[in-house]
């Protein structure tokens, strides 16, 4: 910090002596502080294609790369569960990752125990159950995996619950070097203010947020704020972003679907790209396409077209 503040004293003043105006001074500070525009894709992306076997769920890394030329992937468990211990798997998983000149970023894990369930026994159980995820991650080279922070209870009830259970899972991927991720996926994980209070709780820098575009739906399991699924509560998607843009790993751009002008119809994408860009977060801003109104292909592809041209334009 002192470094880039002793660089724009020295340009002012440098750019005065010159007689130029402060105008030129701030809009070449500017552009020399500007911000990385990283992309990466969440592979949920593709779901359709992975389940109905049209795309190979190895073959992830190169479909991100020679398709849409991205070069940061978001696996998602769902497509592993077969090899989910098989650290060979993992192993060459990652050599065809690095073959195409691809980073991997992390693992999206949906178990279907409950981080937060109120029964000690089974709580235990859910937090084992994702150490394999960790195992997996680490073979990879990824950065974390993304959790699901959920619990049949009310959110007063889930409190110690849930600083319980993420405070055991984030204390075993430590030891890894594997950040555990929150992703807002409805009811009281979509309320920021409330998971913000738990992830201080657990007090790790192990433990972080991949804040979501459109999950911001508190009245539904898995929270999407598409019109479609008629919503009837939701947090404000600015307020959770500003909330858990601070311990933010990753962002996840989701989109639905795209208006003439290539904008999304249901997520204000200036709003939320311009809080990302002037954050301090530094992370991959991850392609996630799940609007119905175009094929996956060309949804991930007109996402990664809006991202790249309001970025430029905020």
């Amino acid at each position: 910090m002192n470094t880039r503040r002793k660089f724009i004293r020295q340009t002012s003043l440098g750019a005065l002596a010159l007689g130029l105006s402060n105008e030129f001074i701030f809009a070449n500070t500017k552009a020399f502080i500007e911000k990385e525009l990283k992309i990466s894709l969440a592979q949920w992306s593709l779901n359709k294609a992975f389940f109905g076997g049209d795309l190979d769920a190895e073959d992830f890394a190169s479909i991100a790369k020679n398709t849409f030329d991205i070069d940061a992937i978001e696996y998602v468990n769902s497509f592993y569960k077969d090899t989910a211990t098989n650290e060979t798997f993992w192993s060459m998983m990652r050599m065809k990752a690095e073959e195409n000149g691809v980073k991997s970023l992390l693992i999206m894990v949906d178990e279907t125990e409950k981080l937060g369930d109120l029964d000690t026994t089974k709580r235990t159980k859910a937090v084992e159950d994702h150490y394999k995820w960790i195992h997996a991650a680490k073979i990879l080279g990824c950065h974390s995996i993304r959790v699901n922070a959920f619990g049949d209870g009310s959110p007063a009830e889930l409190e110690s619950t849930l600083v319980d259970g993420l405070g055991r899972l984030t204390e075993y991927a430590a030891k890894e070097n594997i950040n555990v991720l929150l992703e807002n996926h409805g009811l009281h994980t979509s309320n920021a203010i409330y998971m913000a209070g738990i992830i201080k709780q657990v007090n790790s820098p192990f433990l972080g947020t991949l804040p979501d575009f459109g999950n911001w739906c508190v009245s539904a399991e898995w929270g999407g704020t598409n019109e479609a699924q008629n919503c009837v509560n939701s947090y404000s998607p600015e307020q959770g972003l500003k909330e858990w843009l601070p311990f933010a790993k990753g962002v996840s751009a989701k989109a639905y679907d795209f208006d003439a002008a290539g904008n999304d119809t249901v997520v204000d994408y200036p709003k939320l790209l311009k809080m990302v860009k002037e954050s301090n977060f530094n992370g991959h801003i991850g392609i996630e396409y799940e609007g119905d109104g175009m094929s996956e292909i060309e949804g991930i592809k007109a996402t990664k077209k809006l991202i790249e041209t309001t970025w430029k334009a905020i």
